[in-house]
This record gives C-alpha cells, structure tokens and sequence, in this order.
C-alpha cells in the first residue's frame, strides 16, 4: 500500500519536480493520476495543486486540468530581487529592534541549524531556515513589512527549499546567516541589510542554476 501523503508533502514533491525540470512547462497535471500516485484522494491532490499555483508554478484555469507553468529566469530575477530588500529590510531594523530575548532565540537556533549542516539533514535545516527567517521578520517589530514579507517568501517558498539539495549548500547557507546573526547581535543596520540582501542574492543565484540543469 502507498504511504499516504499530505497536500504539502504532494507540493513539495511537485515543486521539486518542477523547478528541477522533470516536469515540463505546459505539461498537464491530472488530478487522478496524481491521486494514484500519492495514494490519497483528489482532496490533497486539488490543495498541492492550489499551493504551487499561488507560487506561480502551476496555471490553473475553470474547468481546465492545472499545467506546468514554471517562472522564466527574468521573472524569477525579479522576484529575488523584491526579496532581497524586503529581507534586507527586515535585517536592518531587527538589528535596532530586537528585544534581548529575541537575539538570544535566533542565536540559539542559528547554533542548532550547525548541527543540521554537519549531519547532511537538508530536510531539517529547510524547515529550519522557515523558522531562522521568520525570526528576522518578526524582530523588526513592523507588522506591515512582516506581512508583505511573508507573502513575497510564500510564492518564492519551493524554490528555496529546493535549493538545498545543492552539494555545498547548506555549509553555504549557514556561513552567510553567520554573518547576519552578527550583525544584527552587534545592533548594526547597514550591516545587517548588507548580509541579508547578498544571502537572497546568493539564494535567487542558486536557484537559476538549479533551474538550467
């Protein structure tokens, strides 16, 4: 019997497929077959496919099946780069913002996260990383710029997860929050809006060359 399986781990195995090029632009997606797949109903199926239309890599239509419909490397440029400064922003104000316990928790995890590098757990370290990230949203104490921030992040969400089954890049990941962690502990701004805005360049970087094996 098939192992049955949540609308976001179908997402996930989706997205992957997607963004890596196993699954072509303009290929249909059957619910059904999907469903067989996945060993669940077309509940779940219907849900994953809702989630990665919301991150552009499905075109759903009335009436239609959903079909591959990957961002081209232009657009998703363009959507790392809205990134960046908006994580830059974040970074810079968590940097003056942050309360003492809030710089203490995302040291703490950045030092957990370590341990995800060494053991090669890519999974962890992905679900981490949502975690590591949010911490900076949240530390800017501006509830505005969290929520646009998010909502940029969730349609950007599969590609970055993606990105960690890169040989090398977790190590790489984690050397550049080092030095956001620094700064935003040393309460430097510029510092920090620096890091950050070179982390999602390397991670938009990462990605587009995911997207042309």
């Amino acid at each position: 019997m098939l192992k049955r399986t949540s609308a976001e781990e179908i997402r996930r195995s989706l997205a992957d497929r997607i963004i890596t090029g196993s699954l072509a632009p303009g290929l249909a997606l059957d619910e059904t077959l999907l469903a067989a797949e996945f060993g669940v109903s077309r509940t779940p199926v219907r849900e994953a496919l809702r989630l990665l239309a919301a991150s552009g890599l499905v075109d759903q239509r009335p009436h239609a099946k959903a079909l591959v419909a990957k961002p081209d490397e232009q657009e998703l440029a363009g959507m790392f780069e809205v990134m960046g400064y908006l994580e830059a922003l974040c970074a810079g104000l968590s940097a003056i913002a942050m309360t003492r316990e809030e710089r203490a928790s995302l040291e703490v995890l950045h030092a957990k996260m370590s341990g995800m590098v060494r053991d090669g757990d890519a999974a962890g370290y992905a679900e981490a990383n949502d975690v590591f990230h949010t911490a900076i949203y949240d530390g800017a104490h501006n509830g505005y710029l969290a929520e646009i921030t998010r909502s940029t992040r969730q349609r950007l969400q599969p590609f970055r997860r993606a990105q960690f089954g890169q040989l090398g890049r977790l190590l790489k990941s984690h050397a550049e929050h080092e030095l956001i962690v620094e700064a935003i502990l040393r309460g430097e701004r510029d510092a920090a809006e620096a890091a950050m805005r070179t982390h999602i360049s390397l991670v938009g970087d990462a990605v587009q060359r995911m997207g042309r094996r």
